[in-house]
């Protein structure tokens, strides 16, 4: 009952929602890269959810500030606003840390897929065989797209395609470099086990370069509570009592 009261008046509000942010396409592209298996309407929808949370956060704080003092009705209006406006950026910002997060997981695993599938085809197998072993033996966000991509050979499309729309969707650059260079050995004939294994180095080899820039931002990062916070209280504990000497006069 109330579902059907509330359907059109969410309707609505999607609707207004999605022209006032526009991007759709972006929206669409983050929630494949998250794994989040809905539609931009129903991301709206939530966007919308959280909005109406946040604007009931803001009715609050403003009777509690009423409570305390006399508010303006401008005033109370524009905390109601924030809330909302609020709400909606947070569920936002909580899809792209979701993106981010899943393509950072997927950036670690792809060495070792690689070196997977360099196995198997070193083994005699042929690339959609070794595709099909490494994504039902191995676990992990990685594995679960390669399997998706067998799921579209088995429906007819070519493999090559498949994994192009991958590379498209997700758009992580270590993984449409290897989908690049694979598809083009297939096309070429190139052996494609030295072009994982080349691929799989190369992996390696950045996510070291990472690691090492990663560690030099947290070396930083730790110098500010040395610099800002420890260094000035020592100096003050090793001043401060001179100081209070020279004032007392002894």
């Amino acid at each position: 009952m109330f579902g059907y009261l509330l359907g059109p008046l969410v309707a609505s509000g999607t609707a207004a929602l999605s022209a006032v942010l526009g991007s759709s396409e972006q929206t669409a592209h983050r929630l494949r890269q998250a794994g989040l298996e809905i539609g931009v309407p129903e991301f709206r929808s939530q966007q919308l959810a959280w909005g109406a949370i946040g604007a009931g956060a803001g009715l609050v704080l403003s009777v509690v500030i009423a409570r305390s003092s006399e508010v303006p009705v401008l005033m109370a209006v524009v905390i109601v606003a924030v809330g909302a406006a609020s709400g909606v950026v947070l569920r936002d910002y909580v899809l792209q840390r979701a993106a981010r997060a899943r393509l950072s997981r997927m950036a670690d695993e792809l060495p070792t897929v690689l070196e997977f599938l360099t196995l198997s085809l070193s083994s005699g197998e042929g690339i959609l065989d070794a595709l099909t072993r490494v994504a039902r033996i191995s676990s992990g966000e990685l594995s679960g797209e390669l399997a998706g991509v067998i799921r579209g050979v088995r429906t007819g499309l070519p493999l090559g395609e498949s994994l192009t729309r991958l590379a498209d969707d997700l758009q992580l650059p270590a993984l449409s470099r290897c989908i690049e260079q694979l598809t083009g050995a297939l096309d070429r004939g190139t052996p494609l086990a030295e072009v994982l294994r080349a691929q799989a180095q190369d992996s390696r080899e950045e996510s070291k370069r990472e690691l090492l820039e990663l560690a030099g931002k947290k070396e930083v990062a730790m110098l500010v509570p040395l610099v800002f916070l420890i260094l000035p209280l020592t100096i003050f504990f090793a001043i401060f009592p001179g100081i209070v000497v020279l004032q007392m006069g002894f």
